[in-house]
């Protein structure tokens, strides 16, 4: 919870304090360098000839000043052997605090003439200082300043990695990432980076904000808090002005400094009766403000009081170097370079803070998407229940558009998933649509074993209810819509009145989805506006191809990335449907006897194609007995056209590219498979490949940043590899992979980009099951039941499950791993709340 606030607290400064620090930030590092860009622009006005008799007295310095302006002398800084002009400050006019400056030459005392760009680093300052805002904007730059405080400290606990004593995982940027992942180790790795020049800057920068904070660091280091100088306010008192012994007051400072004198700064007092402040540097002074301090009568030089820089301690000396502190002179050119550098950052925090910010609003968006067109109900009627179980995300996208088509002929709906629905909501119900899909060989989805257990199985009277059953399945396996039509039967058995017969689709079938409108359309009397089409398959560009795998014992695997022709954005745990294509030499050998030519024209739609393009999308049957003697046009329109094959996605949309990890199917004959077979030999690099996203909602990640638990082997890395780069991006660090494959040697996929998830801390825990390194085999669901006092832990600190790859062996594994550590109670628990995810083929 604490994480979570400050997370909140820390993105919601950021989008509104940033740009305020980020003005902060480049006006603070233009002006620390004022001195020497105000040098560069005015040579002539601001370097002088060195002279071996030296530099004028005060006293001579002042007669010919105040001479040459008419004006009486309140301050003089002048430096010895530098080579710079020295300065000279003449009394203000009534009512002001500062008056004209000038600058000349300390060995002659002409003038030198006015530097070009003093105004321009004197408004620098007031929007550094005060956002040229005056105490309003002084206000708002100390609130600033305190909420970078915050940032430092949030931030540096939100990004704690689990190797805390790797220092790479706090330093290093890894340039291979893209879009959120870059932007996120940009935020990150240069925020820890900048993090002690920040607070250094903050700590230091609120003692001109705030005099509470300015008393309070007084208090704190000074050695004598009673007799240090506070900060005043507002014009000069009124009164006569003081008497200065120029002689007087430079013997004391050269009695006082002695020979090693470097500059000094000589303060008149505004009225009779005061001190006159002196300021000074010697040769050997550790920065530039380190400076010893005088207070003398200036008609008498006669030293009331002397503060030499060296005797005081450590902490009175950090309070004098306060502005050194603050500018990085503190530790000399090189500290100066480091705050200039690390000031001039700031916008980086600033924008990428936004980036990070706009994504997350955009990944919120899509989930709103899903539900659009949907309008709240108002009706006095009873709402349609739509519930949907859903393994993939297919029936729930079809539960969505189903309520909009009732929506759309004015009935009111509530759609909610199954593991959701309870007995009262099914007796209160008068109509119920149900679109659920089973998973595997007749089971219900994970997100409805919960309402099988608790519902399915009891006596709940139902006379009132009239309710329909759309049912999703694929008739490859023998217990085809098993979980749906094991609904529909004790719907029925329980008094439920069928609307219509439970409509069957098989692998997604467009017919059978065709009929589920019309009859609702019958239902309500409002005819459907259209066909509901699924997305239309688009052509991508396979990029890159590369083998994962070299030398093991096993069927090769590729990572593969594929381009779209126009942006696309998905969420980690999505789907992809992929049409494949027969390979030319396939095409030719099908071919051979029947009379036809590749290049003979065929029609598909409409569209023209040559007789090679179209088999290339149609099934190739073995037996082409039925097929002699057909024409081009007949042989096409009597193939079956290909099947789609559907693939997890391994990567995040900010990536820039859409990657899949596909193992070859090898035949009994030695052929490759149809899919895996295009995608990873017969289709070129830069050619086509025809695919379409497909959400699979059952396998986002959580709303809340819990800990994830990630299981998987072979090319189930794929998905789980999707959500750790999404929870890197969003800089979750909790993530627990436990991966088996065969041997360590050749199949340990995405090796470099997991031990250096490991070694950066974006990943806590890394299991490994490779199980033919060892005599006994040893897999994923081994490595799980050893570690089941860890599994226990993070269950009870929130975490999730996922579990991704071969539901025969490692899925079925797991699940009974789990079961066996936790009870099969606590596993169902953790399905119906979401905790528990598995995307399994």
């Amino acid at each position: 919870m604490l994480k979570k606030t400050l997370f909140q607290l820390h993105w919601f400064f950021g989008i509104t304090a940033g740009l305020v620090l980020a003005l902060m930030g480049i006006t603070g590092a233009a002006y620390s360098f004022q001195d020497e860009i105000l040098r560069a622009l005015n040579p002539s006005v601001l370097s002088v000839q060195k002279r071996e008799a030296g530099v004028l007295p005060p006293a001579e310095l002042v007669r010919k000043l105040e001479a040459t302006e008419g004006k009486t002398v309140s301050m003089l800084w002048v430096e010895s052997e530098s080579g710079n002009a020295a300065r000279v400050f003449f009394t203000p006019p009534a009512g002001e605090r500062r008056g004209q400056m000038r600058y000349f030459d300390p060995y002659t005392g002409d003038y030198m003439g006015d530097a070009v760009g003093q105004d321009v680093f004197g408004f620098i300052l007031q929007l550094h200082r005060f956002l040229a805002m005056g105490d309003t904007g002084r206000n708002i730059t100390g609130a600033c300043t305190l909420i970078l405080l915050f940032f430092c400290l949030s931030g540096l606990y939100l990004r704690w990695p689990r190797q805390v004593a790797s220092w790479r995982a706090w330093l290093t940027l890894d340039w291979r990432k893209k879009g959120r992942s870059f932007n996120w180790d940009l935020h990150s790795v240069f925020g820890t980076w900048c993090l002690l020049f920040y607070l250094l800057a903050a700590l230091t920068g609120l003692y001109w904000s705030y005099d509470w904070y300015n008393q309070g660091v007084t208090k704190l280091l000074s050695d004598a808090p009673q007799n240090e100088r506070m900060r005043k306010r507002g014009p000069p008192p009124a009164g006569p002005a003081p008497v200065a012994n120029y002689e007087a007051i430079w013997s004391s400072i050269y009695s006082n400094a002695g020979p090693d004198l470097s500059a000094y700064n000589i303060r008149m007092p505004a009225v009779a009766g005061q001190p006159a402040t002196v300021y000074y540097l010697l040769k050997d002074s550790p920065h530039d403000r380190a400076l010893n301090q005088i207070n003398l009568d200036p008609a008498t030089g006669e030293v009331k009081t002397h503060d030499r820089y060296a005797s005081k301690s450590l902490k009175a000396q950090l309070l004098t170097s306060v502005y050194a502190l603050h500018t990085g002179s503190y530790f000399g050119l090189i500290g100066r370079i480091v705050l200039t550098v690390s000031s001039l950052l700031m916008p980086l925090f600033f924008i990428t803070g936004w980036l990070l910010y706009l994504d997350r609003r955009r990944k919120k968006r899509q989930v709103r998407d899903a539900r659009k067109g949907l309008t709240a109900n108002h009706s006095d009627a009873s709402a349609w229940l739509i519930g949907f179980a859903s393994q993939s995300g297919f029936a729930e996208q079809l539960a969505w558009q189903t309520a909009g088509q009732l929506q759309a002929a004015g009935l009111p709906v509530k759609v909610q998933p199954l593991g959701s629905v309870s007995q009262d909501d099914l007796s209160q119900a008068q109509h119920a649509l149900f679109v659920v899909s089973t998973f595997g060989d007749g089971e219900a989805p994970d997100n409805a074993r919960g309402f099988e257990r608790s519902v399915l199985g009891q006596d709940v009277p139902l006379n009132g209810l009239n309710y329909s059953v759309l049912a999703l399945g694929d008739r490859q396996y023998e217990h085809f819509c098993g979980f749906a039509r094991r609904l529909h039967f004790w719907l029925t058995n329980q008094g439920g009145n069928p609307l219509f017969a439970p409509v069957e689709v098989d692998s997604g079938d467009t017919e059978a989805l065709l009929t589920w409108q019309q009859q609702l359309g019958q239902l309500t009397g409002h005819a459907p506006a259209a066909a509901w089409q699924p997305a239309q398959y688009e052509t991508w560009t396979l990029r890159q191809r590369t083998l994962l795998n070299p030398g093991s014992v096993g069927e090769d695997v590729y990572l593969l990335g594929l381009t779209p022709p126009s942006p696309h954005s998905w969420l980690a745990g999505d789907l992809v449907e992929i049409l494949p294509r027969n390979c030319p030499w396939a095409i030719e050998h099908f071919l051979n006897g029947l009379g036809l030519a590749g290049s003979d024209g065929v029609l598909i739609d409409g569209l023209a194609h040559t007789l090679d393009q179209a088999l290339a999308t149609r099934q190739l049957p073995d037996n082409r007995t039925h097929l002699v003697g057909l024409h081009a046009q007949a042989l096409v329109n009597a193939l079956v056209p290909l099947g789609m094959r559907e693939y997890s996605i391994a990567s995040i949309a900010s990536d820039g590219v859409l990657e899949l990890i596909v193992r070859q199917e090898r035949h009994p004959d030695g052929s490759l498979g149809l899919g895996s077979g295009w995608l990873t030999e017969h289709a070129a690099i830069g050619s086509g490949i025809s695919l379409r996203l497909r959400r699979n909602s059952g396998f986002h990640l959580p709303d809340a940043p819990v800990p994830l638990i990630l299981l998987g082997n072979g090319t189930g890395l794929a998905g789980l590899r999707s959500l750790l780069k999404a929870r890197i991006a969003e800089g979750q660090q909790r993530n627990w992979l436990l991966f088996g494959e065969r041997n360590i040697a050749h199949d340990y996929l995405c090796q470099d980009e997991l031990q250096g998830w490991l070694a950066s801390g974006d990943l806590a825990l890394l299991d490994l099951a490779f199980s033919r390194d060892q005599q006994e085999k040893v897999y994923v669901q081994d490595r799980l039941r050893e570690s089941a006092d860890v599994l226990r832990k993070w269950l009870a600190d929130g975490a999730a499950i996922y579990v991704c790859g071969s539901l025969q062996g490692m899925a079925t594994g797991v699940d009974q791993a789990l079961v066996d550590i936790l009870g099969n109670e606590a596993v169902e628990r953790l399905i119906e709340q979401g905790r528990y995810r598995r995307d399994v083929y």
